[in-house]
Order: structure tokens, then C-alpha cells, then sequence
């Protein structure tokens, strides 16, 4: 493997770190912000409510895009398995213009 197939590989694998993490931040935050604003209102400050409504949350997501996440990880796991085992790609060399 050559640097910029590292680097291929590295940019992969952060795009699909963002790109699995993504529902899973939104819908915390989403829950998050809608439970922050019920406790302003009430002026009920307890800890546990926002815990549960956020793990209900991502279990939710999970539940409804678990599929999604592991197809995603399972092709860039497959897909950098065999990156490591390809030939190396030819370099051309270009003659510099003169």
C-alpha cells in the first residue's frame, strides 16, 4: 500500500464514521433540546429525564436504521480488506513539458 491509498482509506473511514454517527447525534439532540425546554417549562429538574428519553431515542434509531448502519460498515470493511489485498496501482510517469 502506498500513501495515498492510506489516505483513501483514512478519508473512508471518517466519512462513514459521520455518516453512521450522524442519526444517532441528531436524534440525541433533538431529544435533548425537546426535553431541556419541558424542564424549563415545568421547572422540574431531574437527571433521569434526560437520560431515558435520549436512549430511547437512539435505540429507536437503531431499531428503525440498524440495517442501513451495519450494510454501511460491513461494504467499508469489505471494501478495505480488499484494498489491502489488490495489486499496487501503476504510477505513470509524464516527461515534464518543456
Amino acid at each position: 500500500m502506498n500513501t495515498e491509498s492510506i489516505l483513501d482509506l483514512w478519508r473512508n473511514a471518517l466519512q462513514v464514521t459521520i455518516a453512521v454517527s450522524a442519526p444517532f447525534l441528531i436524534a440525541g439532540l433533538v431529544v435533548g433540546l425537546v426535553v431541556a425546554v419541558i424542564q424549563t417549562a415545568t421547572q422540574l429538574q431531574e437527571s433521569v429525564l434526560t437520560f431515558v428519553p435520549k436512549l430511547a431515542a437512539a435505540l429507536l434509531v437503531l431499531a428503525l436504521g440498524g440495517h442501513w448502519v451495519l450494510d454501511k460498515l460491513g461494504k467499508f470493511t469489505t471494501e478495505a480488506f480488499t484494498a489491502q489485498t489488490a495489486p499496487p496501482r501503476a504510477v505513470e510517469l509524464v516527461a515534464p513539458t518543456p
